[in-house]
């Protein structure tokens, strides 16, 4: 009889995540877009992405401008390598605060946020990639007290 309740159970929390696959639709503005936040360090980038060419736009210049780095601009395009989506959309992003490397991550994550409102499909794959979370690692504050955050004085004996 356990048994039973034991697969009537597991059968009832399968079809609880199979309708909630299913519930996931696309969220799309009346011109098309999905807009979502990305945030890393002390950067925050508002993203929109919407069917295109592949063209990124951020802050009002060309992401080659924009992140002159290669490193950088891999980055912000990792999401549409992971999703098999590379020159399918257009992305407008601003970003403030931080710098180019924290920057680029929140582009990072806004575009992957953005992907996933557009496409719920791709989901998993962006999940597995570890695009959708927040990498919560920010500058520790200085103590008073310490030269920096951890760092102490130089100890002198005499």
């Amino acid at each position: 009889m356990a048994d039973l309740q034991d697969l009537k159970e597991i059968t009832g929390a399968a079809d609880a995540a199979l309708a909630a696959t299913e519930e996931r639709k696309p969220v799309v503005d009346d011109q098309g877009r999905s807009y979502a936040t990305g945030k890393r360090k002390d950067a925050v980038a508002r993203v929109w992405v919407k069917p295109g060419s592949g063209k990124v736009t951020v802050n009002g210049r060309d992401q080659e401008v924009y992140f002159a780095r290669p490193t950088l601009r891999l980055i912000v395009n990792q999401p549409f390598q992971v999703a098999g989506r590379e020159n399918q959309y257009d992305v407008i992003a601003t970003v403030k605060g931080g710098g180019l490397s924290g920057q680029a991550g929140a582009v990072k994550h806004g575009i992957s946020k953005a992907l996933q409102l557009a496409e719920p499909e791709l989901r998993g794959a962006l999940k597995a990639a570890g695009f959708l979370t927040r990498d919560s690692r920010v500058v520790e504050r200085k103590k008073y007290g310490k030269a920096k955050a951890r760092r102490s004085f130089q100890f002198s004996k005499r």
